[in-house]
């Protein structure tokens, strides 16, 4: 029964998810019946699944916004964005109540009352007679998938019985192959009772008999505690050879047989539910209740219907898997690869000739882990979507907390990122769109003022860059007051009050933990917790956060964080003795300094001019601290990069060992944060290699690509 009820609520889930998708569309002006019907049938499923489980607030609150949508469906409702808001506030209270009835917890009842008088208004026949469908509902629309489970809960029967009814009929090549019918049977019969009828009515007379032919066939019946996969997995040797039917006699109820009626009560309601209004009338409450009695009388033809629908529709199939599972074929996928890598390390020590047989098969095994690494990969990458469908309820939310008008866009939902990700992006999403209404929106009266329509908008986009994924969130609001900013910041002791500060050195102020600009503590914001927190949930995933702000234009917020917290490919490079990983997704070239290619600049600072550009010169062990004076450009290797923003620079290097698939393992985890590292890896031959961090490294160095050409020009 808990199998049951939560494959029910994974599946509320996904119907919630389309209801408010859908009803955002509607607003936008896309109603469409085919919209129209997908949010309709989306309550409406989660109220059939809802009755099956007795969760009666759920179910009545269902009925009531069902009826309103079924007016919008036929017509003689209009999507008005006064109608339009209701719904959304009453989506937002089903996900409560499905929210509820999951953790067993309860909701406000005077909430759920006031909602549902809204509804109500909103019915062209008034509210009475919704309310009267609401008290008759139990007696003719649930009744037939009330199902009792005490049979699955009785703790004391022992393993459910099921009885099996198997039709067997053997061709000549089951007996051609070496294959015996009696050993079947005598498998059969490991699983529980048998009774074994033999039908001979194929049997010819005895001159007319075949020797290789097959002429008899068998009807098993079989009481077995196995499910049906068991009983088949008997025939696996000869399922091919033999015509074969198992039909069970449901003796005892499974999760799935159960399941199965939900879905197949739902469907056939549905049938008549999605009719076209204006083609078929809606069913009376004697033709309703006839309905639902046919399809829970026959829930294999519901089961049927469901499947040609699908079918027809050409969905793709999937399947339900336990993330730990998944989780754990990673972990052995990171292995996998480290052991590879090791492997070949060994093939090199051993001398072996890249032609060799074995140095083939090594390359071989090599594209075999890298595929099976890419396939299990993507079996986690999940899209942005059910992260970013979250935000229109929030954005709703605040927007009438602070008095403002919002619209909210997105772009890029279908973006896949890894899962680990996937989870870990609501919080810090949470804080900054709350943070672009309340302290970057304007007031309504404010924008109109300024020449600037009297919604805002915030826009949540995503997109792949450079092999990251890169999140933005924008909005068109007054921007950082940067002055004030500094102030605020002096005022609380965080920076000098004469310091000299670039703007965009200010703006990062807002990241100072304890720093914020509201004049007062709200539900909303004032605590100063907040972007410093979003800052320190970013870098924990190895991602970086940025802001760009234009006075009167707005602001945006840029998160850039890795695909996979899992594998990455690399070059494996030497500084000052020390092994050190560069992400391949960030190099462009590597070149040998030439002399004349390479010049110095206000002290230490040096340049290196590649095709007519001078691009600023890292040295990298320098940087992370590894030797304190600067090696020879010379006799060294440069790697050029480019950050996500787009800005060059040349990475200083000894040697380069070669291009790898390395396995990420998280360094703050496992000892602390480094500046400059992104994370660790293990190499072939065991040593722990550490991941730069390009951009990091780019940005702590003296001299980037931001300040090289004023200096440049101010040189001559």
């Amino acid at each position: 029964m808990a199998t049951v009820k939560q494959t029910f609520f994974q599946e509320c889930e996904e119907q919630l998810a389309e209801l408010e998708a859908g009803l955002l569309a509607i607003e936008r002006g896309e109603a469409e019946p085919d919209t129209v019907n997908a949010v309709f049938r989306a309550v409406h499923s989660i109220k059939g699944g809802a009755g099956a489980f007795s969760l009666d607030d759920l179910v009545r609150f269902a009925h009531v916004f069902e009826t309103t949508l079924d007016h919008l469906r036929t017509g003689t409702l209009a999507p008005s964005a006064d109608v339009l808001m209701v719904m959304l506030r009453a989506a937002d209270l089903l996900a409560d109540l499905v929210a509820a009835a999951r953790d067993g917890i309860a909701v406000d009842g005077e909430r759920s009352d006031v909602l549902v008088n809204e509804l109500n208004a909103l019915n062209p026949e008034g509210a009475e007679i919704a309310d009267d469908a609401e008290d008759d509902m139990s007696d003719f629309e649930f009744t037939p998938i009330a199902v009792s489970f005490d049979f699955l809960e009785d703790a004391d029967a022992g393993p459910a019985q099921r009885v099996f009814v198997i039709s067997f009929k053997p061709r000549a090549e089951l007996y051609a192959k070496g294959n015996e019918t009696a050993l079947v049977l005598r498998e059969l019969e490991r699983l529980g009772q048998v009774e074994v009828s033999c039908d001979t009515s194929e049997l010819p007379l005895l001159g007319e008999l075949d020797p290789d032919g097959a002429h008899l066939a068998w009807t098993i019946r079989l009481t077995t505690d196995k499910d049906k996969d068991a009983v088949r997995e008997v025939f696996e040797f000869v399922e091919w050879d033999c015509a074969l039917e198992i039909e069970a006699e449901d003796a005892a109820a499974s999760d799935d047989d159960v399941l199965a009626l939900i879905r197949a009560i739902q469907a056939d309601d549905e049938a008549a539910a999605f009719a076209a209004p204006e083609a078929v009338a809606p069913p009376s409450p004697a033709d309703a209740e006839i309905q639902a009695d046919t399809a829970a009388a026959s829930p294999k033809a519901g089961a049927q219907r469901g499947e040609a629908a699908a079918s027809a529709g050409a969905a793709p199939q999937t399947i339900r898997a336990d993330l730990e599972r998944v989780d754990r074929l990673i972990d052995l996928v990171g292995e996998l690869v480290i052991n590879q890598a090791m492997l070949s390390q060994r093939v090199q020590e051993a001398g072996h000739v890249p032609g060799s047989a074995v140095a083939i098969g090594l390359d071989e095994l090599e594209h075999l882990t890298r595929e099976i690494q890419e396939c299990v990969m993507a079996i986690r990458a999940q899209a942005v979507k059910s992260v970013f469908q979250r935000m229109p309820r929030l954005v709703r939310e605040v927007a009438g907390m602070t008095g403002k008008q919002v619209r909210l866009i997105t772009d890029g939902e279908g973006t896949e990122v890894d899962k680990t990700v996937i989870d870990r992006l609501t919080d810090p999403l949470t804080h900054m769109i709350r943070n672009a209404i309340d302290h970057g929106l304007e007031k309504p009266e404010v924008r109109v003022a300024n020449g600037k329509p009297a919604e805002g908008v915030v826009r949540l986009s995503a997109m792949h860059r450079s092999g990251r994924i890169v999140i933005e969130v924008a909005d068109d609001g007054a921007g950082i007051n940067r002055a004030r900013v500094k102030a605020i910041a002096a005022e609380k002791g965080l920076i000098a009050a004469d310091a000299a500060l670039s703007d965009e050195e200010i703006d990062n102020l807002i990241f100072l933990p304890g720093f914020s600009t509201a004049s007062e503590v709200s539900n909303i914001s004032g605590r100063g917790v907040g972007m410093d927190v979003v800052k320190r949930s970013i870098q924990g995933l190895g991602g970086r956060l940025s802001i760009t702000s234009r006075p009167g234009k707005g602001s945006t917020f840029t998160m850039s964080l890795p695909l996979t917290l899992a594998v990455l490919d690399g070059m494996v490079v030497t500084v000052a003795e020390q092994t050190l990983v560069v992400p391949l997704t960030a190099i462009i070239e590597t070149l040998q300094p030439k002399a004349a290619d390479v010049h110095g600049l206000g002290g230490s600072a040096r340049v290196i001019a590649i095709r007519d550009a001078f691009t600023p010169l890292i040295d990298i062990g320098r940087e992370l601290g590894f030797r304190g004076q600067p090696t020879d450009p010379m006799a060294a290797v440069a790697i050029l990069v480019e950050t996500e923003g787009g800005r060059r620079s040349a990475l200083l290097v000894d040697t380069i060992l070669g291009q790898r698939q390395i396995v990420i393992k998280s360094l703050e985890s496992n000892y602390r944060h480094v500046p400059g590292i992104a994370a660790a890896t293990i190499l072939g031959d065991g040593r722990v290699a550490l991941i730069l961090d390009v951009d990091a490294v780019i940005a702590n160095s003296q001299l980037d690509a931001t300040n090289l050409e004023p200096v440049l020009a101010a040189a001559g």
